[in-house]
């Protein structure tokens, strides 16, 4: 199983779950099952974990343990599952988001500009929309967007223009079709910095990642019960400032909220480490892509 997914930072992320051995917890990124294997076994015969995958590949990756409950959804169905198997309430939740290894790997995914692979990149393959279709029917001032939003990435609106001259003249289907497309906008000192931001902001518009990831924070949040903790890896910057901002605020903005006529701050929730956890150089020698890495914890205290 470790070749389908090395967990990262599978020690702190669990023990920041703080485990109680009758508890309910989930694991809302299932991917090799590394996680969910460390939680169950600190989880006693009445302990219960729910995990979710909507990538049909993890299922393989089941154990056989009649305590786990296999949902292949996306994570932000939690609540809804949470109420249909009759859970009132959750323990833990940890969510490992991004990539998984072999997601990664897989040529035929479109994740990785590794490979001269189909343009699809959707972790959910039942679902429509794939990369190729972003590129080559949404329009220059779309595609500058999602690039500049997602990927953060300089000179986005050339490369939206360059895209949509190339598939002019020809269809994008592949990654070399793309590299093609954007090849003059490269800077060549940091390549596979620009192509790793490309495919970034792709794979997030693809998949919705940061509305689903703001729609399961939100849900998560309110399914915790007291003494209940969250654990969240996030890997760029976007992911990061998201999580980052609910855990201080219990919204995106990271705004607190205040009562109108008192001024009082209502806020059921604090922050386990106020200092981000991050891999050390030992996880990071053995897996190299630990090295982007960030870990919050959040509890409900009341």
């Amino acid at each position: 199983m470790s070749e389908y997914h090395t967990p990262v930072l599978l020690k702190p992320s669990v023990d920041g779950l703080n485990i109680r051995r009758d508890g309910k917890y989930m694991d809302l990124t299932f991917g090799g099952g590394g996680h969910s294997r460390e939680i169950l076994s600190r989880l006693g015969e009445d302990g219960e974990l729910m995990a979710f995958d909507q990538d049909c590949d993890a299922i393989a990756n089941l154990p056989e343990d009649e305590r786990l409950i296999f949902v292949n959804h996306n994570f932000r169905y939690l609540a809804n599952f949470m109420r249909y198997y009759g859970w009132d309430g959750v323990d833990g939740i940890l969510a490992d988001l991004g990539v998984s290894s072999h997601e990664f790997d897989e040529a035929d995914r479109g994740f990785s500009f590794r490979f001269d692979a189909p343009l699809d990149m959707r972790m959910n393959q039942s679902a429509e929309l794939t990369a190729g279709k972003v590129l080559n029917e949404y329009s220059v001032d779309e595609l500058k967007r999602i690039f500049a939003d997602y990927g953060e990435l300089d000179g986005a609106y050339r490369v939206a223009s360059a895209i949509v001259r190339y598939r002019e003249t020809n269809e994008l289907k592949t990654s070399g079709d793309l590299y093609s497309a954007v090849d003059r906008c490269i800077p060549r000192e940091r390549e596979k910095k620009f192509l790793a931001k490309l495919y970034q902001a792709l794979r997030i518009e693809v998949n919705g990642e940061l509305d689903v990831l703001e729609e399961m924070l939100e849900r998560a949040m309110k399914i915790l019960k007291p003494g209940g903790r969250l654990s969240v890896i996030t890997y760029h910057s976007l992911e990061d400032r998201l999580v980052k901002n609910f855990f201080k605020s219990g919204n995106a903005r990271g705004e607190v909220e205040r009562d109108p006529i008192t001024g009082s701050v209502h806020f059921d929730y604090k922050e386990v480490n106020r200092k981000v956890i991050v891999p050390d150089e030992e996880e990071i020698t053995i897996n190299p892509r630990s090295r982007s890495a960030k870990l919050r914890i959040l509890e409900r205290v009341r």
